[in-house]
Order: structure tokens, then sequence, then C-alpha cells
């Protein structure tokens, strides 16, 4: 497959006196991104990157004198990699309010340090976009929905980071998403967070690799790790903001057997589950097709929402008997359910405590019969 362009259309989320922030993991194509829009923009821009370091020590000084010199003359000023640079909330705040006219954007691989810097000075300025691997709806604007179904078994094994998505070779795939495990997604956690223990977070992300679709229990994590509770639970704060997982919390209205005190944890991206585990086994070799399929569909379906610019909240639902939905997505005071199934499910049904219990709640089977229409 040829290289992949990213479906953001950056020129419309531009805002004067807003900094438009693009957050993802590194190695999901935030700087190919934005080098792409620049190259068809006819706005006059400038170009830096929080990696030299001579540039991050100036803007970090917050000295107006200085941050005139810099976007004097410019109608987007475009900061790669803002992450690094120290102060970057308040240099940001100062271009947008003295310097209105100027576009601002700032791209970030690690959403809770630059969310910590940015996110009390730029309160009211910015606009936040979460860049994700490539979604299939990227994929069919490329090719054809028959032939993204086509490729299903490689997503749900190799994932869809961009690099990833664009190779035939088996090998090569696996090199590729496993040096991004490697070398990128652990490295922000432990240069941001000072953490020298690697093995304990590769060791945490293995425990959940093998948890997809159940509840997660800190307090058991803890006693597999030799941690208590409270630090397993920081290491979750960290996975999830610097784009490594995403939770499910329980969803609990009305019932008393409403299970809602434990989450559940996902991968954004298959490829790094498996690269956790390394296990890259075809699908009719593996036990854990039920876990891949519910993981790659949550994924997509955040994928398409933020395409979307649908907001929604996300829960699972499950009771003590044992009754439950895998995803609820609430938009708007309506519920929706949806269980995944891999085979067709043709026994499933909606759970009569959800239909009898919440009267506006929709419930639907996700299969792959029906997938493409769920996740576009």
């Amino acid at each position: 497959m040829s290289k992949i362009t990213r479906s953001f259309n950056l020129s419309d989320l531009l805002q004067k006196g807003k900094v438009l922030i693009l957050y993802g993991a590194r190695q999901v194509g935030k700087t190919t991104l934005v080098h792409h829009f620049l190259g068809k923009t006819s706005l006059n821009h400038a170009f830096y990157t929080g990696d030299d370091m001579s540039f991050g020590a100036d803007l970090a000084k917050c000295d107006l004198t200085i941050i005139k010199k810099m976007v004097q003359g410019l109608e987007l000023f475009v900061i790669d990699e803002a992450q690094k640079i120290e102060n970057i909330g308040t240099a940001l705040k100062l271009i947008v309010d003295n310097f209105p006219e100027v576009y601002v954007i700032a791209t970030g691989s690690s959403s809770f340090d630059l969310a910590n810097a940015a996110e009390e000075p730029l309160t009211g300025r910015k606009n936040v976009i979460s860049l994700y691997p490539v979604a299939i709806s990227e994929l069919a604007a490329k090719s054809t929905v028959y032939e993204v179904e086509r490729r299903l078994e490689d997503l749900l094994i190799y994932g869809s980071y961009p690099e990833v998505v664009i190779m035939d070779n088996h090998d090569e795939k696996v090199n590729r998403i496993t040096e991004i495990k490697n070398s990128y997604l652990i490295r922000d956690i432990l240069e941001f967070q000072l953490l020298k223990r690697s093995n304990i977070i590769l060791d945490l992300l293995k425990l959940l690799a093998y948890q997809i679709g159940s509840q997660v229990s800190t307090v058991e994590l803890g006693k597999q790790l030799g941690l208590d509770y409270k630090t397993v639970q920081r290491y979750l704060d960290l996975l999830e903001k610097s784009f490594v997982l995403v939770s499910l919390h329980g969803f609990s209205r009305n019932l008393r057997k409403e299970v809602s005190k434990m989450n559940r944890y996902y991968f954004v991206d298959n490829g790094i589950r498996n690269a956790v585990i390394a296990n890259f086994n075809t699908l009719d070799k593996r036990n854990d097709v039920g876990q891949l399929w519910e993981n790659f569909l949550f994924i997509e379906r955040l994928k398409r929402n933020a395409f979307k610019k649908k907001t929604a909240n996300y829960y699972y639902w499950r009771t003590y008997d044992q009754k439950e939905i895998d995803l609820i997505e609430e938009t708007g005071g309506q519920l929706n359910g949806y269980e995944f199934k891999w085979g067709s499910g043709k026994k499933a049904k909606a759970p009569k405590d959800w239909t009898e219990t919440y009267d506006n709640a929709t419930w639907e089977l996700i299969t792959r019969e029906n997938f493409a229409e769920f996740v576009m």
C-alpha cells in the first residue's frame, strides 16, 4: 500500500486566538500530518521543534521581545514536540494573547506533560485534537471497504501504526511494531516521570494484555508486581496519558447488582498489545481472538467518533450475575449498547435487565458481517 495520508484537514481546525494542539503517541503521524499541511498551505509559516535545544531555551524564557522576533511577519507558527520545552504553556499564551493574528499549531507525544504545562495558561485558548493510529475509514479512502475487510486479520495482529500498515512483509511488520513498543511508547514515561524500572511498566502491560475485556483489580495487579495499589494506579494513569492504554468505567445508574468499581483496559493499538506479549501468530493459531476483536472494535469506534467530532461517554456494563455488554456509548442522554462477537453470535440477544431498566437504551450485536458500518 502507498503512503497513508491522514484524514484531518488542519485548515478547518485552525482558529485565530487559539492554539491547535495535536496530541498522540509517537509514530502515529503527527509530524507527517503537519508537514503535509504545510506543503499545501499558502500561509507564511515557520516550523520549529522542541528537539532544537537553542530554540527551546529561547522560547522558555517567555520574553515578549524574543517571541516577537520569532513570529513577526508570520501567519502560522508551528512547534513540533512542544512538550520538550519548559514553560511551554505560558509561552503559547503569550503568543496568542499578543499576536492574535498568527495561527499556532503545537504537537505533543506525551499528553500528561504538555497537558499539565498548558492546562492553566491556555484555558479558553486552545483546541485539542487526539491523533490515533490509522483508522479503517482512512484505509478505505485509499482503496475500498472490501479491500479493508480482506486485511482484517493483519489489522488485528499487527495493528495500524502508519509505517506498519503500508508494509506487506510479516517480518517487517513485526520488527517495526516491536521497535515502536521498545523505543518510543515507554520512553515518554521514563523520560518525563524519571522512572528507572522500565521492566515494571512492561510487566504491567503484559498482565493487562491478557485481561482485555475483563475487570482489572489494581490490588491484584500490585500483588503480582510487588507494588502497592496506589503505585499501580499511578502507572496506569501514565500509560493512559501517554497513549498506550484507554480505560472503560463500569456503567451503573439504577441496579444495585451493576458492577462499576473496577475498570477495563484496552490498548490503543492491537499491534502494540501483541508486541507486549510477543505473539504475532495467525488467528487460527490463537486463543485470544475474541480479545483482539473487542480491543479493535472499541478503539476503531473512538477513531470514528473523533473524525466525526462526535462527543460521547464510554462504559462497559456488567451485573454480578454475569450479564454484560462490551461497550455502552452515551450521547445526548441516549444509551447505545454494543456486544462484540468474532463468530456469528446467532444466539446473542440483549440482556433483559438492560432493556427493562433503561427505557431509552438500544442494543446491537457487532460481528465480522456488520463491523464496517460500526467503525466507519
